[in-house]
């Protein structure tokens, strides 16, 4: 019935995706969306990045232009107040009205608040939408202390965001342990003493009787053992309630404990009508993943579009893998382990902070499920093993035991075919074969094709092995060249140039490589040189390998003029070099910046001015800060332990230090780092690719972070170093990513590629398993040593000063030649002070 009028009521990730089913198998499906929210379609999986600096333009799934080119007619703040079965009509709030020959019910789910006395308070909030996310952190900015009801994965996301906005965070827990649905109790006393470390505290197994006014804080928190808990903001994430009033008033069969009946082709009580989603009630179950409602989807789109041999929905894996606060943790399966007569197997480590388990079945063949807190790196091997029934080896516990000289290599080959490779689009082994085999040749194009990957992320690793492996059975060649012109990763460059101690990009092309070079291979070379041997970058023959900004030393802006950045280390800076700066600005009418990494960008500067700002510059003791460069950036600090009332440590003189260490070192892409005095969290050390934190015993550190295109938290590879520990550890990181990482890769790419991951990563840095930490820390000695300021050798180097004149053949300046402001200063009152705008002569 191709000419039915579809009315999807609710646009959250299934409602969305249920659109995109239906337009891939129907371009001219006749769909009308209703959505309650004032955007359409966003991300909610990863909805907590939205506090690390992600836009809700970046969270979108899909856009309004996205829509009109489908011939969608949506609809955004569009209420849906009833439903009309007999004349099937919908009413919405504003009292539009909407026919519709078969209605789809995707509304969702709600936060389930507990009916505590007092609830109903302004700062008492919940965490789901995106509004909800502007409100936290509006109440954020006028509190000190934030308390999440609830330690379910919501619950702990909910607390993360409260940490990253700087509040002091508890979580209270009705049950006596956290995540009490996914992990047995082991795990969630595990997973609390992490969190903890991290500066959360978790109250478990306390009731909460009533809210009242505080006395130090804005409320007071009364539980039932007698104790109580004083906040200025409470985030309720106790659970989540199907919206089901819809269905409930117009006769719709519902649960007794709400839901909506639905069959295997997600249809209603009512043939016409169908429910998918968090709204959706199937065999007396509700999925509160968005991978089982995306399967829903695709099920009540081929239903709705009458196609024969459809399929249909018989349940969903809740198996799932998951970063809270740095801490990894999974569950598969049975891991409570319920099922009669199954046995488990565990492993703890305390010191490492490590716990699993594998739950097996009575006959010891088949595994039922699994828990595993702070090193998920078995997650993928045993979600395999558990839903393709592969019998397990004669010894299951080498699956989870480190360094088990026994433990069964399960590749991607050894899967079958109808083996899951991602959950959230319901993509099997034998999807990406076909996929290949129809013409898709690489990782980039099978994502494309089957949109595995496209979700919440967690099986990349997997499909990548599964892409290579296939490739090379099909005789294709998985190439890791770097060009044509040398048939070498960038690793591999790196390895020769250092074991052949190689100086320069003609003499790597003599013997190594072929034809003249591209925009390619002579980037990476240029850094991989500058990496080993910190030469001066605008040397003769290391010149030509250079990008535009590196080239001049500064960054070339879209009205080709350039911005000047000098260093300021760890964000401190005088009141004379402050006075410098603006001098600076006015005299030259550059436009003035702080920046994210707390340092000040002049733009608007001409070429040949350039040395003219750096001399005086240099003069006030500045350099430069290699903001043109893939190389450290910024060490951002909070205030630490001098001014702040919570710091522990002194933040602002170990970011100093860390910049002044490894400045000008250059990298496959650029580097950024933050110390914090407290885990309070101000320099928001978790998203860059080096963060430290401070504790009362000493430092935490995280790697790997990164809070751009792909934000990424870091990981937290090791607690309460000393100050000689931490510089050693940073030191062997960098070099050992310096010297491994792929072109233009940033670290949290590097990580997620490492074989191994963040467990390898220590064992290299922390255990020396490589035998190579010597010769890391040797060559970061080196870089430290050899250190030059580039804007300095540039002013003294004649030669090299010729590149910034005006004209070629000459010293002189055509000061007729303007260029058109991209922006214009702010006046100390706050208006725009307007410039002359001249054509370019």
């Amino acid at each position: 019935m191709k000419n039915n009028r579809i009315v999807v009521i609710g646009n959250g990730m299934v409602g969305h995706h249920l659109v995109e089913s239906l337009i891939s198998q129907e371009p001219k499906a006749r769909i009308t969306v209703l959505s309650s929210e004032p955007r359409l379609a966003y991300d909610r999986v990863h909805l907590s990045e939205y506090f690390s600096g992600k836009s809700a333009e970046e969270l979108a799934l899909t856009s309004e232009a996205t829509y009109k080119q489908w011939q969608v007619d949506f609809h955004c703040n569009a209420k849906v107040t009833d439903i009309k079965r007999d004349d099937k009509v919908v009413l919405t709030e504003s009292g539009q009205q909407y026919d519709y020959d078969r209605l789809v019910l995707a509304t969702g789910s709600y936060p389930f608040v507990p009916p505590i006395p007092g609830n109903d308070q302004a700062h008492c909030l919940v965490y789901r939408t995106i509004d909800d996310l502007d409100a936290i952190q509006a109440s954020a900015e006028n509190s000190r202390v934030g308390v999440v009801v609830g330690g379910g994965l919501l619950g702990l996301e909910a607390a993360n965001a409260l940490r990253q906005l700087g509040l002091q965070t508890h979580v209270v827990e009705f049950a006596p342990q956290l995540m009490a649905v996914q992990i047995d109790g082991a795990g969630g006393n595990l997973l609390k003493n992490k969190i903890e470390e991290l500066g959360v505290q978790v109250h478990c197994s306390k009731a909460t009787e009533c809210i009242v006014p505080g006395e130090g804080h804005r409320y007071k928190m009364c539980f039932a053992d007698g104790e109580t808990l004083e906040t200025d903001l409470i985030l309720f994430s106790a659970g989540i309630r199907p919206h089901d009033e819809l269905a409930r008033n117009c006769d719709l069969q519902v649960g007794e404990r709400g839901g909506i009946v639905i069959d295997n082709y997600c249809r209603t009580s009512d043939a016409d009508i169908y429910a998918v989603g968090e709204c959706a009630l199937w065999e007396q179950r509700i999925y509160g993943l968005v991978a089982p409602g995306y399967q829903m989807a695709k099920v009540a789109a081929k239903s709705l579009l009458e196609q024969e041999g459809g399929e249909q929905f018989s349940g969903a894996d809740m198996s799932t893998k998951l970063k809270l606060m740095g801490v990894d943790v999974g569950s598969i399966g049975d891991a409570h382990a319920k099922t009669p007569g199954a046995m488990s197997y565990t492993y703890e480590n305390q010191p490492l902070a490590i716990y699993k388990k594998i739950v097996v079945s009575e006959d010891g063949k088949n595994l039922l499920g699994a828990v595993l807190v702070g090193d998920c790196s078995e997650y993928d091997t045993l979600l395999q093993y558990m839903l393709n029934g592969i019998e397990l080896p004669d010894a299951p516990e080498t699956l989870i035991l480190p360094m088990a000289t026994e433990a069964p290599s399960l590749g991607v080959d050894a899967l079958p075919d109808m083996a899951s490779i991602c959950s959230c689009h319901n993509v099997s082994k034998g999807d990406v074969i076909a996929a290949i085999d129809n013409g898709a040749c690489d990782l980039s194009s099978v994502k494309s094709c089957t949109k595995a990957s496209t979700g919440c992320g967690g099986c990349s690793a997997l499909l990548k092995n599964l892409v290579d492996s296939t490739l090379e059975q099909r005789g294709l060649e998985v190439n890791t060249d770097i060009c044509e012109h040398f048939a070498y990763s960038r690793q591999e460059l790196y390895d020769i140039i250092r074991a052949e101690r190689i100086r320069s990009f003609d003499d790597l092309l003599d013997r190594h490589g072929k034809g003249l070079g591209c925009d390619t291979c002579k980037p990476a070379v240029g850094s991989i040189l500058a990496s080993h041997w910190n030469d001066y970058v605008l040397k003769e023959e290391h010149l030509p390998l250079q990008d535009t900004n590196d080239t001049y030393l500064a960054n070339m802006q879209k009205d080709g003029s350039y911005s000047v950045v000098p260093r300021v280390p760890g964000g401190e800076i005088t009141a004379d070099k402050l006075i410098v700066l603006g001098q600076l600005a006015k005299k030259y009418d550059l436009y003035t910046k702080i920046t994210g990494g707390q340092r000040v960008d002049l733009f608007g500067a001409r070429l040949e001015q350039l040395p003219e700002i750096w001399a005086e510059l240099i003069d006030a003791g500045f350099e430069t800060g290699h903001a043109y460069g893939k190389s450290l950036r910024t060490v951002k600090s909070c205030v630490g332990d001098s001014w702040c009332r919570y710091g522990v440590q002194d933040s602002v003189s170990m970011a100093i230090f860390l910049e002044n260490r490894y400045k000008g070192l250059r990298a496959p892409h650029k580097i950024k780092m933050a110390v914090s005095g407290c885990t309070r969290e101000c320099a928001e050390a978790q998203s860059k690719d080096i963060g430290v934190i401070a504790t009362e015993n000493g430092w935490n550190l995280y790697v790997c972070g990164n809070g751009g295109m792909r934000p990424r938290h870091a990981d937290l590879f090791a607690t309460d170093l000393d100050d000689e520990g931490l510089i050693r550890c940073i030191d062997r990181i960098l070099m050992f990513y310096i010297r491994t990482a792929d072109r233009l890769q940033r670290t949290s790419v590097w990580m997620e590629n490492l074989e191994g991951g963040l467990e390898y990563l220590q064992k290299v840095v922390i255990d020396d398993h490589l035998g190579v930490c010597h010769e890391l820390e040797s060559q970061i000695a080196h870089i430290v040593e050899s250190y030059q300021c580039e804007w300095k050798t540039t002013l003294e180097n004649p030669e090299s000063l010729k590149r910034f004149r005006q004209f070629v053949n000459s010293d002189e300046s055509d000061e007729g030649i303007q260029f058109i402001r991209v922006r214009d200063q702010i006046s100390p009152a706050g208006e725009n002070q307007k410039t002359k705008t001249v054509e370019m002569a």
